[in-house]
């Protein structure tokens, strides 16, 4: 076996993951499609380098035939048939996730990605709660001796798990002397110990996959999918995934995304932060045109974002697929009961939106905003499972309309700025502390937050915006000077010892991200470094 697997940190129960017929396994789907990732990888560089000497993204002429055809997707599981609620979060630790699987939602995304620390340990716990999980087994008893359990007075989230994107890789995996890739990682060791038992219940194998850019890299998971079916002795089909559109290019290749996974696709989802900070990434040396406004002031009833959700539920519902919405990312005070009252408003308004364009369902980030989103989708399905019956015709977007950044309302200000590098701090600080979802300012945050955060910061230097509100010009002293002040401000919510292991560091990689020439394509590259 070339395949090696590097534990600085002996872990409770992972040799239950880690078998040799698992790592097997990991080491043939490395051996088969690793090549193809760094192809690909190498060919967004060349894509966006392109794009960005034009201004422009269009609707691939290549592809025209994919777009003009009449197909569909394969029919959905029955599993998968209602997703008008699905909580979002980490797979660990264990509380976590008995909640989510509690929550009353209809799916659970049990997030590898964006929402986890990918720390080793974590890696493992999370594929030990979701093993647990299938088996019935999970359970959490807190030092205080309060214990939380899986429930049986109703059913489960079904889980839709989300690996790492293709740009991450896996320190602590090795195949024949190169660093693991940890899309396969996480899906490897996922399907292999995981598709029976889920497919026996009736309730997956499933999958949400991430920060796709072209119909290319689509093809290749479909690949991945259909390797892993007849090495495992699965049904062609079994294994299903849902496509987060969540870069600009990708909002571009709907249709030719769905027709690679078509016999693998249950639908697409619509977010917004990972969504801007491609925006920003795709077109950072394209001119002043593409600069955002702060990111509080854009929602998705920008004229931009309208026309990339209205395209994706047309998209998905002539192609017999499910469109699900963006993130509520509130989580209710405690302690201040009219924080929540405007905050639950916005949210209501939020899904009403999503629910009477035609989504399916919607994604929510605490258990206590699940009654509301089922509540307006119920409103509008009522007995229904799903609207893809709801076709949309009336829909059609341009690659003008796609692009119209200038098309959302609002301005740079200092607040804005000064936000953006708080919680980018904030939160990546509490990542290298091992926590990828992060409650900020009443907002569970992911690392979408602190990449279009420091995106931003990065545009605005180098567009040399004027503040709308202290009327001055953002420069690299400017940046380093609210840094400083921002950071100060954060070290008085620590203890010393958290600051100095945690916050300063932080501070560092933010200022490294946000003040350099050339713009850093993921922050969770040097991020992760700086874990291992």
């Amino acid at each position: 076996m070339t395949i090696t697997v590097t534990d600085r940190h002996p872990i409770d129960r992972a040799e239950e993951i880690l078998t040799d017929d698992a790592l097997a396994f990991v080491e043939r789907l490395h051996q088969r499609f690793a090549g193809r990732r760094d192809e690909l990888l190498g060919a967004r560089a060349t894509r966006r380098a392109a794009a960005a000497e034009t201004g422009r993204l269009d609707f691939l002429p290549e592809t025209a035939e994919v777009r003009a055809a009449d197909w569909q997707v394969a029919p959905a599981p029955p599993a998968l048939q209602d997703r008008r609620v699905e909580m979002t979060g980490p797979a660990t630790p264990a509380k976590m996730a008995i909640n989510a699987l509690n929550s009353g939602a209809k799916v659970w995304l049990a997030d590898l990605e964006d929402a986890s620390c990918p720390t080793w340990p974590n890696v493992i716990d999370a594929l030990l709660n979701l093993s647990d999980a299938a088996a019935g087994t999970l359970a959490y008893t807190q030092p205080d001796g309060k214990t939380y359990a899986l429930r049986t007075d109703a059913p489960l989230a079904v889980v839709v798990m989300r690996p790492r994107g293709w740009h991450l890789d896996e320190a602590h995996v090795e195949v024949d002397g190169r660093t693991g890739i940890g899309a396969l990682v996480d899906f490897g060791l996922h399907v292999f110990h995981l598709a029976r038992p889920l497919l026996a219940g009736g309730r997956g194998p499933y999958y949400y996959l991430p920060k796709l850019e072209s119909h290319l890299e689509a093809r290749l998971w479909n690949d991945v999918f259909t390797f892993a079916e007849a090495e495992l002795g699965l049904d062609h089909g079994t294994i299903r995934a849902t496509v987060l559109i969540e870069t600009i290019p990708a909002a571009f290749e709907m249709d030719e995304i769905l027709y690679e996974l078509r016999e693998h696709a249950s639908g697409l989802n619509a977010g917004r932060w990972d969504y801007l900070f491609s925006i920003i990434k795709y077109f950072r040396d394209a001119g002043p045109e593409f600069v955002l406004v702060d990111r509080g002031d854009i929602t998705m009833t920008a004229p931009f974002m309208r026309a990339y959700t209205e395209l994706l539920v047309q998209t998905c519902h002539k192609r017999g697929a499910f469109a699900m919405g963006g993130m509520a990312a509130f989580i209710p005070s405690r302690k201040d009961p009219s924080i929540n009252a405007a905050a639950l408003e916005k949210v209501r308004a939020d899904k009403t939106r999503e629910a009477g364009d035609g989504f399916d369902g919607s994604w929510v980030a605490h258990p206590d905003l699940v009654d509301v989103c089922r509540e307006v989708f119920d409103g509008v399905l009522g007995e229904r499972p799903n609207q893809v019956d709801r076709q949309r015709p009336e829909v059609s977007v341009t690659p003008e309309q796609l692009l119209d950044v200038a098309s959302a309302e609002g301005s740079n200000t200092e607040a804005g700025l000064r936000n953006n590098l708080e919680v980018a701090v904030a939160y990546t600080a509490a990542w290298l502390a091992g926590s990828g979802a992060v409650a900020i300012h009443n907002l569970m945050e992911d690392a979408a937050t602190a990449e279009i955060s420091r995106s931003q910061v990065w545009q605005l230097i180098n567009n040399a915006v004027t503040l709308a509100d202290s009327g001055e010009t953002v420069t690299r002293e400017l940046v380093a000077r609210i840094l400083d002040e921002e950071t100060e401000q954060l070290r008085g919510q620590v203890d010393a010892d958290t600051f100095e292991r945690y916050y300063l560091p932080a501070k560092k990689l933010i200022s490294d991200l946000c003040l350099a020439d050339d713009f850093v394509d993921f922050l969770t590259r040097p991020a992760y470094a700086l874990l291992n």
